[in-house]
């Protein structure tokens, strides 16, 4: 999940939240203590070393969800691959640091500053005189000039993913001389911090045909510490090699290679000592810490089962056994003693590996559907939100990994952010009292008339029936519909205690199952949700009788996504559907196919409740105005919700977000943003629950990488620890 200018921009580009990679930069900046952005909640964790203490040379194996489609960010089909080969080979203007606030790079830049607000704002780039293409150019204005004229909107032969920014520039000149760029706004924009990284060259952003198709399968020409070496698109893996060229630091690794391995077969990776460094889940984090301890298999000791075997034969033929019957038990026998001794190896090699740990810079929400039914009225959305403890759900989330437990309190900004405030207070802690008043002023009420409709099974998306029913076959031999009500009087009685051990789960189990929503993203696998298991009980001290309203019982769709990666959060939505049970809110949860989900459910508002996550941007005013604009009605009568996938805006929001984009006094811009996620909160349209957490496996004696938290990797730094160089002791957890 990248959160530099290229991260949050290409999943957002591509309708999808959450994020990977990060960025890094120089220092950390403390936060006063009165200022409400306070300090990130869980610092990075990349066994930070001094660059005398990293071998020179080696290669780092980095696990990766795919090779991907294109390697130029400002297209739609962009991924989170994409983004950290921009980062390692192209140029970047700014860098987030490990606040989460953007940094000047000085490998790139002099300077950078608005050198004029009247008539007309224009900010000057100094480039660093070293500054070079990998084919021996200089960097320049026809570098920037191509890149504006390209993702400005004014020419459609383009296929650009965006083109927030650029479309506000007027020109893009050469300055004084040849290292000088003097870029003019035509409309004022406070975020033009976020423009030129990356920074393609101008023979892929110079004509429509070199951006569509030039960079989607390589980048010739670069300008980062490392270059693209080679694309092995049928050994899934991209290497990338040091720079001759590069005029900075040089790079210590001699190679990183990113190799794609799916999120489920990387602990297997692992095991194999086939990477060095993965994004794991935490399956994967319990096998790497079992093995730290030393935990036995079935059988202790190498030569037990062999052992055993030889025992097990002369005892049988001792006491006229059947010989072949003891041949075969000999031979089950010698199949465990293999698997043992595999395991056991495998768990030798795990040992070579530590768990580094942080918090993503992304959260995940529930999402209610503000555009009909109930949740139209924000009253219900108001009470939903109010029914649920979010506390408990980051509890139960972060609590069994060590990490800080503390709710998400703005849509726009993370904990640590220049943007951040915690504006929840415009909505309200949890009261189940007060959620209940809610309900009744919307006139849902309990014990009311409820007329008795005939239920058809729905297709789940295009492919949502056959996935809802295979998914239902191998829950039960008498098949499901992949829909189940949690609370309905007909079906509560049916595995109770099943329901309880969903609902209760605490401790080690539910941490496994809580820990961490997969990284998914919707342009390629889907969304992370959860739904309940067939048979959930209605718990108890729910609220009496069925809450209904001219003839309807109060019930909303919970849509959830059934394949690999939803699991983690089945958890967490148990108990959403609990604490909302208690206030009479019943829960229709439908699963789907995850090709299915996005496409199909969330985008064309086919749901009530659902569960995603978005990454936390530095520059919130550009990036979340459009998942928080009010949806507006299209040409053809349809409504044009950008990525407001809750369809719950306000004139008043989107006015904040217009004023706060092209503000240029920083203090008065945050005030404005703060203002905004306060109305956003009001609004009841998205919950934020919890920052996501970050895991990941990293060899031993692999430095300056890991868990990046907000900040940039820093790829001309990561290598291997020198041998008999000791690390500075880590600070005590948080």
């Amino acid at each position: 999940m990248s959160h530099d200018g290229v991260g949050p921009r290409a999943v957002m580009r591509s309708v999808a939240f959450l994020t990977a990679g990060v960025l890094a930069v120089t220092t950390l900046t403390a936060c006063g203590s009165g200022d409400p952005a306070g300090k990130p909640l869980a610092a990075q964790d990349i066994a930070p070393a001094a660059r005398s203490k990293v071998t020179d040379g080696g290669t780092l194996r980095w696990a990766v969800d795919a090779v991907p489609e294109t390697f130029n960010a400002f297209q739609a089909d962009a991924d989170v691959t994409t983004t950290r080969v921009a980062q390692a080979v192209l140029p970047s203007m700014y860098r987030l640091d490990a606040n989460g606030r953007p940094r000047l790079n000085t490998d790139y830049l002099e300077s950078a500053e608005v050198v004029a607000t009247e008539p007309k704002q224009v900010v000057l780039y100094r480039l660093d005189q070293q500054a070079v293409w990998s084919d021996g150019r200089e960097i320049g204005a026809a570098d920037f000039a191509a890149q504006w004229r390209a993702l400005s909107g004014k020419d459609s032969a383009y296929w650009t993913a965006r083109n927030a920014g650029y479309d506000r520039i007027e020109k893009v000149e050469r300055g004084k001389n040849d290292l000088e760029v003097r870029v003019t706004f035509g409309r004022a924009y406070a975020d033009w911090r976020s423009l030129f990284t990356p920074l393609y060259p101008k023979d892929v952003m110079g004509t429509p045909d070199a951006f569509n198709d030039g960079a989607r399968g390589r980048l010739k020409v670069t300008a980062g510490p490392f270059a693209v070496r080679q694309v092995d698109r049928a050994g899934d893996r991209i290497r990338l090699a040091r720079n001759p060229r590069w005029w900075g630091e040089p790079a210590k690794l001699s190679e990183i290679v990113l190799t794609a391995v799916p999120r489920d077969k990387r602990a297997t990776a692992l095991a194999a000592g086939a990477v060095d460094l993965a994004e794991i889940d935490p399956v994967a984090v319990r096998r790497i810490e079992e093995a730290a301890r030393g935990t036995a298999g079935p059988l202790s000791g190498p030569g037990s089962g062999r052992t055993a075997a030889r025992a097990l034969r002369s005892w049988a033929i001792a006491h006229g056994s059947d010989e072949s019957a003891a041949r075969r038990e000999i031979h089950a026998r010698r199949t465990l003693t293999r698997a043992i001794e595999a395991w056991e190896q495998q768990r030798d090699t795990l040992r070579d590996y530590e768990v580094r740990k942080s918090l993503e810079p992304a959260y995940t929400q529930l999402a209610l559907n503000g555009a009909d039914g109930p949740l139209a009225d924000e009253r219900v959305r108001r009470a939903v939100a109010r029914a649920l403890d979010r506390s408990d759900l980051a509890k139960a989330v972060l609590g069994p990994l060590g990490l800080p437990a503390v709710p998400v309190g703005s849509h726009l900004a993370l904990s640590g952010q220049e943007a951040y405030a915690d504006n929840s207070g415009a909505l309200g802690g949890q009261d189940a009292k007060e959620a209940r008043a809610l309900l009744a002023d919307a006139g849902w009420v309990p014990g009311g008339p409820v007329k008795e409709e005939k239920k058809t099974e729905k297709a789940a998306g295009s492919e949502g029936g056959k996935a809802g029913a295979e998914s239902a076959g191998k829950q039960s031999a008498g098949g499901d519909d992949g829909t189940y009500i949690v609370g309905e009087d007909d079906k509560a009685g049916h595995g109770q205690d099943q329901g309880r051990r969903h609902d209760t789960a605490t401790g080690e189990e539910a941490g496994r199952h809580l820990a961490q929503d997969s990284k998914q993203y919707v342009d390629k696998q889907g969304a992370p949700g959860a739904y309940a298991p067939r048979g959930t009980a209605a718990p108890a001290g729910s609220a009496h009788g069925v809450l209904a309203k001219d003839g309807k019982a109060l019930t909303l769709r919970f849509v959830l996504p059934s394949g690999p990666g939803s699991a983690p959060l089945h958890t967490v939505a148990g108990r959403i559907v609990t604490m909302l049970e208690k206030v009479g809110i019943s829960t229709e949860l439908t699963k789907v196919a995850d090709e299915s989900y996005f496409k199909d459910h969330i985008a064309s508002g086919q749901y009530d409740l659902a569960l995603y996550s978005w990454p936390a941007s530095a520059y919130p005013a550009t990036d979340a105005r459009p998942i928080y604009a009010k949806p507006v009605p299209a040409a053809d009568g349809s409504l044009s919700v950008e990525q407001n996938y809750t369809r719950v805006g306000t004139d008043q929001v989107d006015q904040l977000f217009e004023q706060a984009i092209a503000t240029l006094d920083e203090e008065e811009r945050r005030s404005l943003i703060r203002k905004a996620d306060s109305r956003i909160w009001a609004a009841a349209g998205s919950i934020p629950l919890y920052q996501r957490p970050q895991l990941t496996a990293a060899r031993k004696n692999v430095v300056n990488a890991g868990a990046f938290g907000f900040q940039t990797p820093v790829y001309e730094d990561m290598g291997f620890l020198k041998k008999g160089a000791k690390l500075p002791a880590s600070p005590p957890a948080k």
